[in-house]
């Protein structure tokens, strides 16, 4: 198990990384100008960023996520990606229960883009990131800060500088990683519930040993994985030496990889031991309203993987549509790990908003008992 969370958490370090570096790439590259039509809209952000929580996986929501710690996105989408998103838990929802799968995504992007419209009011034009973790650096005044120079990329290669090497060795290994399948295969689910059988129907097990493999040697994911991989390969060969060592290494690797890392293990770590301890279903009452208000607790850990048991319940009839609708709104997968590394701050007030607007939708549904 601690083999699967390295892997876990390589995986989406790589991918915040990869993100970070094209995020930084376009934004020296334009000199800020291709964000200009989101950073001007806040409007057109939180749609934006409703489109991308609808995404099932959490690579929508960690491009949000690092948008939004460049300050090209404010708040407000912020809490809109979050809300709409699902994390992997859209996978099993769409493997068990399709069409439910698909209410499910529709409400809660409406809900998101509702309450991502409300905050925009008080929230336009706003980022709770602390000043010194602004990454949004453009350098207009800097005649070297060019992203490409064709003449210069062989004599780079010849005379190749530590740091490029490193990128290029690690890049090469995470691709040959993914292609492979050692990561990014498969998504890997452990049930929290001792119980068994949920329902004959689906012919599904859930007990403290079962876990749940949807496993596509070269599903959509992971070819998404592939392909943002081989730009940011392209774009390690290919930048000079400047913006090499200024941008992607003192300011993506050394200043956020290590840290990235350590709390995304920290917390796959802490929710793995967690699982091990803990069992959900003898914390179940026969009080709708407990299930709920536990539903929103479970919403808050950011993690794929401890949300299974309400899909599980949802199937086989102990938790009404409202529970599950709920927790869907308040959980976002570990699509807000990265956001727990970056900003502290944003992470604990977007995390109050979302426990308060599932709380309120499942009251809702549970007082109209749906």
């Amino acid at each position: 198990m601690l083999l699967e969370i390295v892997k876990h958490t390589i995986m989406i370090t790589v991918f915040v990384m990869v993100m970070m570096l094209i995020i930084e790439y376009l934004t020296v590259q334009t000199k800020g100008k291709w964000s200009l039509p989101l950073r001007k809209n806040s409007w057109l952000q939180i749609l934006f960023a409703g489109i991308m929580g609808l995404i099932p996986g959490c690579l929508g929501t960690f491009m949000i996520v690092s948008l939004y710690s460049h300050r090209i996105l404010n708040f407000a989408a912020l809490v809109t990606v979050m809300i709409a998103t699902s994390g992997d838990e859209a996978f099993v929802m769409f493997s068990m229960i399709p069409e439910k799968a698909l209410i499910i995504m529709g409400i809660v992007f409406i809900i998101a883009i509702i309450v991502g419209f409300v905050l925009n009011i008080f929230f336009k034009d706003k980022n709770l990131m602390l000043s010194t973790n602004n990454h949004y650096k453009i350098h207009k005044h800097e005649e070297n800060c060019i992203c490409y120079e064709p003449k210069g990329i062989i004599p780079q290669l010849r005379n190749i500088s530590f740091q490029r090497a490193i990128l290029i060795i690690s890049s090469v290994i995470i691709i040959s990683l993914l292609i492979t399948g050692d990561i990014g295969a498969s998504h890997e689910y452990k049930s929290l519930s001792k119980t068994e059988s949920i329902t004959n129907e689906h012919n599904h097990s859930h007990d403290d040993n079962s876990e749940h493999k949807h496993s596509n040697k070269f599903g959509w994911e992971r070819i998404t994985f592939l392909i943002v991989s081989f730009i940011s390969l392209l774009i390690i060969i290919t930048v000079p030496d400047h913006f090499l060592h200024h941008h992607l290494w003192e300011h993506i690797v050394l200043k956020h990889f290590l840290k990235i890392f350590l709390w995304t293990f920290g917390a796959f770590f802490f929710i793995h031991i967690l699982n091990d301890y803990m069992n959900v279903n003898e914390w179940i009452q026969s009080n709708v309203i407990y299930i709920l208000i536990l539903a929103v607790i479970i919403g808050l850990i950011p993690e794929s993987g401890p949300h299974i048991v309400f899909i599980s319940l949802f199937i086989s009839g102990a938790i009404p549509f409202s529970v599950l609708l709920a927790n869907s709104i308040v959980q976002d997968g570990h699509g807000s790990i990265p956001l727990l590394a970056e900003s502290q701050k944003s992470f604990i007030v977007m995390k109050a908003i979302n426990l308060i607007v599932g709380l309120l939708v499942g009251l809702i549904g549970v007082y109209f008992r749906f």
